[in-house]
């Protein structure tokens, strides 16, 4: 569903009801088109998420904690400046559309109290942010703009400090808050009643998504596709008691996911036309409803851009080492042709007085088999001795090449699977100090050259993650490469137990055994192969296979790239992922 100016309006009702009258107590900035606002209202400490992104655009009291940069942006220095400390008023939508007026008492510069406002235009790729002097939409003047639009962008609206804040052109179509039974009634008269319900709605009123229309639809007639003619009156009252709820408050926060567990709807209000079997989970307020639907969508698009250097490295690195190998792979295959060259060879040499000078080829027998007869191809510029040593120069340039294009495929082959460990370690990564580690150790892996004016970090303890199960042993985990060598080669103690998904990238892990123990329980062993089996390449699979053994069989070959290890004496449990129960161990 679209973020549309009904789902705003039940944001701006939740943010009235729990924040007006409250103190802005910090501003933060995480992202570009991204700003935090932490207001201390009635005792509590609330966080109000503006994304003026074209990916995930919304607004909502949000429980998420995103990371605060070290160095803030210099929008997020203008908020400051004119809204810390500030008391917050009141929200409203000035038309029914996506945009939201969030109005502060603040300080002018002689300390006289004074109104500003931050409009917030929630409108996917032409969101944006922008602070203004008063409080009445209709007299705001510009004093700051996150993105900013000149008459070189845009001759029908200029977004610019100094000018007067002027709303999005309207759509000239009815405000359906407003609108009562004869409205509906005349504007469904005027209408066409073979076209869809559907379009009759987002087409007459407008700041209606067409999930919302569609809901209205199917509860009118019990069929979404319905077209107008085939609802009567029913339609009108749908339409009438959705806004009815709208207006008065009455919601029922509702996410649907499909059948991996993935979001894939969300509403203010219960969704029904997905029918009674949809999987669906109902939220206590619509800002925690917004954090379940967008969290992890939002949080991989704030780490495709904090990664962007990273994972282009990565991926180039990827298809250069894949068309090498395959290249390799090819010139294997011709190398097996040095027996034959070698048969070819000897064959001339013992037909050399059957050949003369200018023979294109010859049929020899060959009697390393049972006689049969052999077509040598021969070059008609050399002797027959001449062709013998050219073949058997081949033959010694193809094994000499066997055992170098052996021996480089293997290396090619370990360096392709420390690119995809870092790419595993890059998609579970979730700060920028995670991604800070990933790029000290490519630089000292030997990727500094790709990576421009990159300076490295003083070194510091890795990163660990730790984890405890239902008995109390604690688990650790590596969150990257460098750190899993230091957890399994220098941390963990050789009788500890030591995990790792089978065959695919991920972390190490290290459960810690009780003295005396020979074998670890089975729900401790479960737990930890859980953990295991989440922070891998696999975290998404059914049935993984994890390997576990005692840390002193763990061994890390000489000169072997970060993370790389060979162990012996394992087993393997298998497991269902099961990120809930993972997330209850953490620590």
């Amino acid at each position: 569903m679209a973020f549309d100016a009904c789902m705003l309006s039940a944001v701006l009702r939740e943010i009235n009801d729990s924040a007006a009258g409250g103190r802005v107590d910090k501003i933060w900035q995480p992202e570009r088109d991204e700003t935090v606002f932490a207001i201390r209202s009635a005792g509590r400490d609330l966080r109000l998420l503006i994304d003026s992104g074209s990916s995930t655009p919304r607004m909502n009291l949000s429980g998420m904690k995103p990371e605060n940069p070290a160095a803030p942006p210099m929008f997020c220095m203008l908020l400051r400046k004119h809204f810390s400390g500030a008391r917050f008023l009141r929200a409203f939508q000035p038309t029914f559309d996506r945009v939201a007026c969030l109005v502060f008492e603040c300080r002018d510069e002689m300390g006289f109290k004074t109104e500003k406002t931050l409009v917030a235009e929630i409108m996917g790729k032409y969101s944006n942010l922008i602070v203004a002097e008063g409080g009445d939409p209709d007299d705001l003047k510009i004093i700051g703009v996150l993105k900013p639009i000149d008459f070189s962008a845009s001759r029908i609206r200029q977004l610019m400090p100094g000018m007067k804040y002027v709303l999005p052109p309207s759509q000239d179509k009815l405000d359906p808050t407003a609108a009562d039974a004869e409205t509906f009634n005349r504007a469904a008269r005027e209408a066409d009643p073979s076209s869809a319900a559907e379009k009759f709605i987002t087409g007459m009123f407008s700041g209606i998504a067409k999930s919302t229309a569609r809901e209205i639809a199917y509860r009118a007639s019990g069929d979404p596709s319905v077209t107008l003619g085939g609802c009567g009156n029913r339609l009108r009252d749908e339409f009438l008691a959705l806004f009815r709820d709208l207006r008065e408050g009455n919601f029922s926060p509702t996410v649907v996911f499909d059948g991996d567990g993935k979001p894939v709807e969300y509403s203010f209000t219960d969704l029904t036309q997905y029918g009674p079997d949809a999987k669906k989970e109902r939220f206590d307020t619509v800002g925690a409803m917004i954090d379940a639907f967008y969290g992890r969508r939002a949080e991989k698009e704030r780490l495709r851009r904090r990664a962007a250097d990273i994972l282009r490295i990565l991926s180039n690195a990827e298809a250069r080492i894949e068309k090498k190998k395959a290249l390799q792979q090819e010139e294997l295959l011709n190398c097996e042709n040095g027996e034959t060259y070698k048969l070819w060879g000897d064959l001339i040499t013992a037909n050399m007085y059957a050949l003369r000078r200018g023979m294109t080829s010859a049929s020899l027998p060959n009697w390393y088999g049972h006689g049969e007869a052999v077509e040598v191809p021969l070059s008609e510029r050399m002797t027959p001795a001449q062709n013998a040593q050219a073949y058997y120069k081949k033959y010694t340039k193809s094994k000499t090449a066997k055992i170098h294009l052996t021996d480089q495929l293997e290396r090619d082959g370990r360096e392709l699977e420390y690119v995809r460990s870092v790419l595993d370690m890059l998609s579970r990564a979730k700060t920028e100090a995670e991604l800070s580690e990933i790029r000290a150790e490519l630089f000292e892996s030997g990727y500094a050259s790709k990576m421009k004016n990159y300076v490295p970090p003083k070194k510091r303890a890795p990163m660990i993650a730790k984890y405890e199960t239902s008995d109390g042993r604690q688990v650790l985990c590596g969150k990257n490469n460098v750190a899993n060598d230091h957890l399994t080669m220098k941390q963990a103690g050789r009788s500890d137990m030591w995990l790792h998904v089978k065959d695919y990238p991920g972390s190490h892990v290290v459960m810690e055994m009780f003295p005396g123990e020979e074998e670890p329980p089975s729900d401790a062993l479960y737990e930890a192969a859980l953990i295991a089996a989440h922070n891998s390449k696999l975290a998404d699979s059914h049935t993984v296979p994890v390997d576990y053994t005692l840390v002193k069989n763990v061994k890390k070959p000489s000169g072997a790239k970060p993370g790389f290890v060979i162990y012996r004496t394992n087993r393997t449990v298998y497991v269902d992922p099961d990120p809930e129960r993972v997330e209850k161990m953490a620590r």
